[in-house]
């Protein structure tokens, strides 16, 4: 019995080694096929890379030439396409975006800033000197950097490079020496991209209005841009009575530095706390947040508005216009704009979250506000309401009417007259005409349910 017993699990065990081994080689030959789809995608991607990028820099070429609005829209628009190709191609290879930060920018500076150019030759004005020199310098940064992706593309045709693999190819490129050549003498495709990054050409200073213009990056914050730095003993006091408490409930948990330098102080909320950050520059309340979470609803949308303004008003913030609100987790979160002389400045902003159940603040948020505020010289608007009316379709259903100044992707301003409007199937529709040159500037949809209210 013994011996019959063995031998079960004896046969047992072989069947399962068996199986086992069966399964390891399924289970191998389907990986197999899924690094080599995987190296196909990542090859073809590279492909995409090296056609839009050659693209791009013909594209930049043709655009140089352009001697009027009427051309330089469809060659700017022509830009801004390859270069959102690269981009995608781009984000497909197993390259982080840190490590080619360089190729990267280049690409999204290129699509940017002819997206603007393509817009302004919409709106009649042709390439200036400057702009076109710009373009001169970026197709030949494009076309630097277009043959150097075509000689990758035939070492990698050639074998003297392979293609890295997701994880292997982010480990090799934080050591380009190894990536180089390895052993058998063959190279990878990662670490030759780090080369490129390495040798990249200049890049030329773009100054207009887009997010990636080079004076956005050391812009300073409008209203503490000549403030003096604060203590932590007086952001402290500061501190405390923006939230009404004494000072010595305070704990002060960090010191945040980066381009809104802060002071971070916490303070029991009951059961729970509240996070408070303050610039340094200045002392001027950034950021609040409250760990709690309100358990139920009790008051209206309309109460936790007029809630949150008599808080600013408390706090010294004058002059705030409640523009929408959301509410979400029994917290209503209302939007409030700055007003100067009538005028809704857009870019003033601050939100203040108010619990629906007892009224307390419980969040607020004033980075717009910091940014943007200051005593502005406005413009007198040269087209009045009713000729800014004749840019609104016939299709909308004209509401009601605001003199706004709105902001553009560079941090500019455009003053403008908003319209809010009615679709036919009930929605509606925010139109800005801008207030000086009487053409459309920007439209909106609103999206309104028992939430509140978006934008997009």
């Amino acid at each position: 019995m013994k011996k019959k017993t063995a031998t079960l699990v004896i046969a047992y065990l072989s069947c399962a080694v068996v199986i086992l081994g069966a399964a390891t080689l399924v289970q191998h030959g389907r990986t197999e096929r899924y690094r080599r789809a995987l190296q196909a995608n990542y090859q073809h991607a590279f492909s995409e890379l090296v056609t839009g990028m050659g693209a791009l820099d013909t594209a930049l070429q043709k655009s140089v030439y352009a001697a009027s609005p009427a051309m330089a829209g469809p060659l700017c628009t022509e830009v801004f396409g390859k270069a959102q190709v690269c981009q995608m191609a781009l984000g497909v290879l197993p390259f982080s975006t840190q490590e080619l930060e360089q190729t990267s920018g280049f690409i999204s500076r290129v699509g940017d800033y002819a997206s603007v150019l393509s817009r302004s030759a919409a709106a009649g004005t042709g390439l200036d000197e400057q702009q076109v020199k710009n373009l001169k310098s970026l197709a030949s940064t494009a076309g630097l950097l277009a043959e150097n992706l075509r000689a990758l593309q035939q070492e990698l045709s050639d074998g003297y490079l392979t293609m890295d693999e997701a994880a292997a190819g982010e480990r090799r490129l934080r050591n380009v020496a190894a990536s180089v050549a390895d052993s058998s003498g063959t190279g990878t495709l990662g670490g030759s991209m780090k080369l490129v990054e390495q040798e990249f050409p200049e890049i030329p200073s773009l100054i207009y209005d887009g997010p990636f213009s080079e004076h956005l990056t050391n812009a300073a914050p409008k209203l503490i841009e000549n403030d003096p730095d604060v203590s932590e003993a007086d952001a402290r006091q500061l501190a405390a009575r923006f939230l009404g408490v004494q000072p010595d409930t305070l704990t002060m948990t960090a010191r945040s530095e980066g381009q809104l330098p802060c002071w971070w102080f916490s303070a029991p909320d009951g059961k729970d706390t509240m996070s408070l950050a303050l610039t340094v520059a200045g002392g001027q309340p950034l950021n609040l947040l409250s760990s709690r979470q309100p358990a139920a609803s009790a008051l209206s949308a309309e109460d936790a508005t007029g809630i949150a303004k008599r808080f600013l008003s408390s706090r010294g913030y004058r002059n705030m216009r409640e523009t929408y609100h959301m509410t979400q987790g029994n917290i209503v979160t209302v939007n409030f704009a700055a007003e100067q002389d009538g005028v809704l400045c857009y870019s003033d902003l601050i939100k203040v979250g108010v619990a629906c159940d007892t009224g307390a603040i419980c969040s607020f948020e004033a980075r717009g506000y910091i940014n943007s505020h200051t005593a502005r010289d406005l413009p007198e608007p040269s087209v009045t309401a009713d000729e800014a009316r004749t840019q609104v379709t016939q299709d909308l259903e004209i509401l009601s009417e605001q003199l706004t100044l709105i902001p553009t992707a560079g941090q500019d301003e455009r003053l403008c007259w908003e319209f809010k409007c009615r679709t036919d199937d009930e929605r509606h529709v925010l139109v800005y005409v801008n207030a000086v040159t009487g053409q459309q500037e920007k439209i909106l949809l609103l999206l309104e349910d028992e939430n509140g209210t978006l934008t997009l």
